[in-house]
């Protein structure tokens, strides 16, 4: 038994015609079951719903032999012991550094200086600071980033930006984008060479069904 890890979410919504697409689709509604394994229309393959940031998890270590999550998740976590064969084009937006209206970025993000960044994504973001030689106090958070610096909790925040709806919504601004995103097909190496003869055209018909345009653009 083949099994694929994915969240809930705009990712699996997007992900559906993908997996329609190369015969796994769910054989019932991922967002309405309490399931946690659905099985797909092949008796050989099953869908393990987890959360977003578990997919590589589980995937790296065994529990799963393919995954589709976000790059974002990825570049956070790490390749390690994961194969990443297809570019999935879904899932898309990018990691962007926003502030409110009145910062000063002109003045405030140059070499030297200092700030406190709210993020989920504190790797991605000391790298980030770090290439600006920008001193960033990081501040975990995991939900609601743009009260960050309304409350005057942080300076400036980093976090995923689809539309910017909601940082105007709420006062903010996006300054730059540090990397776009899209979601990834990942697979468990040592599972590869196992099940190679089941796993190769599965991540064949991912590409080919991509690169056709099933994904959403």
């Amino acid at each position: 038994m083949i099994t694929v890890a994915l969240s809930k979410g705009r990712i699996l919504t997007e992900a559906l015609p993908l997996l329609q697409s190369v015969g796994i689709a769910p054989s019932e509604d991922p967002e309405k079951t309490r399931r946690l394994v659905v099985p797909s229309l092949r008796k050989d393959v099953q869908l393990l719903l987890v959360r977003a940031s578990d997919v590589p998890t589980y995937v790296r270590y065994g529990g799963a032999d393919l995954g589709i999550v976000g790059s974002d998740v990825l570049q956070e976590q790490g390749l390690e012991g994961l194969y990443q064969p297809v570019d999935l084009r879904i899932g898309r937006c990018r990691l962007s550094l926003a502030a409110a209206h009145d910062f000063d970025a002109d003045r405030r993000l140059v070499a030297g200086s200092r700030l406190r960044v709210a993020t989920k994504y504190t790797r991605l973001a000391r790298d980030y600071f770090s290439s600006q030689g920008v001193h960033a106090d990081l501040i975990k958070l995991y939900g609601s980033m743009e009260l960050a610096p309304i409350m005057g909790l942080a300076d400036v925040i980093v976090d995923l930006v689809s539309t910017g709806a909601t940082l105007a919504a709420n006062g903010l601004t996006e300054i730059t984008s540090i990397t776009e995103i899209s979601s990834r097909l990942v697979v468990n190496q040592a599972s590869l060479k196992l099940h190679q003869m089941t796993i190769v055209p599965l991540i064949q018909a991912f590409e080919a069904a991509t690169l056709a345009g099933t994904a959403p653009s």
